[in-house]
């Protein structure tokens, strides 16, 4: 951003070869050091991000308190303090859906609760307090946090209680976060996703793994995705969006 000194180093939670693929690209592209991570910081598309874009990668269980702080700490060491941090993990898993209430496993419950909304505070919390450490820059911005939601977050699908839960609690923590750190300088922004999500594959076809091929762009292009998120860290103060809400054109909702 302007003024600032340095590159900006951005920090994007949860990786692989969509959203948080197609951020690292566009963020490392536009001179940014960019950092990775994931429980698995092994993957196809990670491994490729290092190689070809200079991402650096990092292991980390976003839900382990411990391990959050770690990779606040090695980030900062190896590349400065992230100005732009992203949460990309909605913990969802295939056990969790379809499930009665009466017949949903409460452990995969409190799964998914730990890696998607506890994760989220996790993170939230430590991208707060190094952003409200560090300089208050012209421009009246310290920095951005972003959480990326799913649909859930805006309706409770029958059979879907417990990822519902979740999805609300991440965006009550990002509601609350951006009244607190809004006037603090830390732009904090909820980006519910009301669509599959398909990426580039090696054919140039873009796919979903339950979805199947894109045809005329009626799934959401994770490419365009990180346009938004760049452009919501780029944004003036006097108009910060906080909830944006993306679907492609054919979506019923």
């Amino acid at each position: 951003m302007p003024g600032s000194a340095a590159p900006e180093v951005a920090l994007i939670v949860g990786s692989g070869p969509g959203i948080s693929a197609s951020c690292a690209r566009l963020f490392s592209a536009q001179g940014m050091r960019v950092a990775v991570a994931a429980r698995t910081p092994e993957k196809s598309a990670l491994l490729d991000l290092e190689r070809d874009h200079g991402v650096r990668r990092y292991g980390c269980d976003a839900s382990d308190p411990d391990a959050v702080a770690a990779l606040f700490e090695v980030v900062a060491s190896d590349l400065g303090n992230p100005r732009l941090v992203i949460h990309n993990i909605d913990g969802r898993m295939a056990e969790i859906f379809r499930k009665d209430i009466t017949e949903a496993d409460h452990r995969l419950a409190r799964q998914v609760l730990d890696n998607s909304a506890y994760s989220a505070f996790l993170v939230g919390q430590e991208a707060a307090r190094r952003m409200l450490e560090g300089p208050l820059h012209q421009d009246g911005h310290r920095g951005s946090i972003v959480f990326t939601n799913a649909s859930g977050a805006l309706k409770g699908f029958a059979k879907s209680g417990a990822f519902a839960m979740a999805c609300h609690a991440k965006a009550g923590l990002a509601q609350s976060m951006a009244r607190e750190l809004g006037p603090k300088g830390i732009h904090v922004a909820h980006v519910p996703i009301d669509a599959a999500i398909g990426w580039t594959q090696e054919d140039g076809s873009r796919r979903h793994r339950l979805a199947g091929t894109t045809v005329d762009d009626n799934m959401a292009d994770p490419d365009r995705i990180a346009d938004l998120y760049l452009q919501l860290h780029r944004q003036h103060r006097s108009t910060w969006a906080f909830e944006v809400v993306l679907r492609p054109w054919v979506e019923t909702w």
